[in-house]
């Protein structure tokens, strides 16, 4: 194979991802269906390491997440600032994505390099479905982030205060 005909090569490779996270994000599960039956890997990512799963995920688009899943996307694969589709899902609101998520197998306590789960992010933005879902999917209301922040903690720093209660009697219940 000739210089040139690498070149093209990448090329058509680095065109053909792109076209894929621009339908990750955009939700366009027909072009990422067709993508991934040429062979594209599902855990492609961008240059701040979101995978397609992350931004179909944190976009809302749950058919397109849930082909990603079918795909073998790694629910658990971060990007570069440590950040899951799961954390993503909870700071966005989106129980659906949420429950697609942990079905598929993301880790309910899983935490980036900071120590925030998804149930922070979910009590922090007042997301009361979700802060049930995960506590009901085994969150750990008691755990702790690297600077010493609960989730209780974090939702009343926020003025969620109907979650911080939430959290509260779930400690006690728990």
């Amino acid at each position: 194979m000739t210089e040139d005909e690498e070149t093209t090569i990448e090329k058509r490779a680095v065109a053909l991802a792109r076209a894929a996270l621009v339908a990750a994000r955009g939700g366009d599960a027909d072009t990422l269906r067709e993508l991934l039956a040429r062979g594209l890997p599902a855990d492609v990512r961008n240059d701040k390491g979101d995978s397609l799963l992350m931004l179909a995920s944190y976009y809302g688009n749950l058919d397109a997440t849930a082909l990603l899943r079918e795909a073998g996307a790694d629910p658990e694969l971060r990007n570069d600032r440590g950040q899951s589709p799961l954390a993503g899902a909870a700071f966005k609101g989106d129980l659906a994505i949420a429950e697609l998520l942990l079905d598929g197998g993301a880790a309910v306590e899983g935490a980036g390099p900071d120590g925030k789960t998804a149930l922070m992010f979910a009590a922090m933005f007042d997301r009361d479905e979700l802060v049930a879902l995960l506590l009901a999917r085994g969150a750990d209301a008691d755990r702790r982030d690297v600077t010493g922040a609960s989730a209780r903690s974090l939702a009343e720093d926020m003025g969620a205060a109907r979650i911080a209660q939430r959290l509260a009697t779930a400690r006690r219940d728990g």
